[in-house]
């Protein structure tokens, strides 16, 4: 098994792309090119990272620990965020996931009041090679039976617990989506969710005080999130990427009813019909 900071290592590289914010109902506000090192120092044991975006000043970190709020996969997916979440605080997370010559990030931040304040798409290919960026994600990309493995790593890093998951979507008469996803040998969670007209956002109100919406955007990403983060209830974030028209990655960064980080899962699954 790797160590975290040899998953780390997995990012190395000089990565092109932007920054794009958008509003919590998915409006496109802006759009930044980027251009993000990664280089490995003294042997690999320690790092630099260097953050060039277009009118911003430049951000340079040397580091040869990584910070106890980032948890890394051995393919080089990760998610670094707040460790616990309280109240009249800012709150949120960052997921990345690669894939060859390709990165995808999310960040995903809420404000004092716990609504998402803004949310940010960072689409990034290794210099030298070609953006290759796929389709806008849509509904109809996501139907159908998708089955796969589930890995959840933990903040203590204790053995990570490794899962087969299967996942059912479908529309019914009404035009709803209905999702069906089933974890290891856990019970199957099946709930309903609306769709916007623009078609471009779902929102699942199984807990009519606590609906989670999800975000249809460019390159294949979505990203899902409370509609307001709760107190005194579990939560999740969740960030997906349709890599192919048959493979997804998502993944989940779980925090309990006390508000504690307890786990950042990695799903890989294929369509299958």
């Amino acid at each position: 098994m790797l160590s975290q900071w040899e998953s780390f290592l997995k990012n190395l590289g000089i990565w092109v792309g932007s920054f794009t914010q958008f509003s919590p109902s998915g409006e496109q506000l802006e759009d930044i090119p980027s251009r993000l090192t990664l280089e490995s120092l003294n042997n690999h044991q320690s790092a630099r990272l260097t953050l060039q975006r277009e009118g911003l000043q430049d951000l340079v970190l040397e580091f040869s620990t990584l910070a106890k709020s980032l948890l890394f996969f051995e393919n080089g997916a990760f998610s670094q965020g707040a460790i616990q979440f309280s109240p009249f605080s800012e709150f949120g997370a960052e997921f990345g996931f690669i894939h060859e010559n390709r990165r995808l990030r999310i960040v995903q931040l809420f404000d004092i009041n716990n609504h998402l304040r803004k949310l940010t798409l960072i689409r990034e290919y290794r210099e030298g090679t070609q953006l290759d960026e796929r389709p806008p994600l849509t509904i109809e990309a996501l139907l159908g039976k998708w089955e796969g493995e589930a890995i959840t790593i933990y903040p203590d890093l204790r053995e990570p617990n490794v899962y087969q998951t299967t996942m059912n979507l479908q529309l019914d008469l009404s035009g709803k989506l209905i999702q069906s996803i089933n974890f290891g040998n856990y019970p199957t969670i099946t709930s309903t969710a609306t769709i916007n007209s623009n078609r471009t956002q779902l929102t699942f109100n199984k807990n009519p005080d606590n609906p989670i919406q999800v975000l249809m955007l460019p390159d294949g990403a979505s990203a899902t999130f409370p509609v307001k983060a709760q107190l005194n209830q579990s939560l999740f974030l969740e960030v997906g990427w349709l890599i192919q028209p048959d493979l997804r990655q998502r993944l989940i960064r779980s925090y309990n009813d006390k508000g504690e980080w307890t786990s950042l899962t990695l799903v890989t699954e294929r369509k299958i019909n």
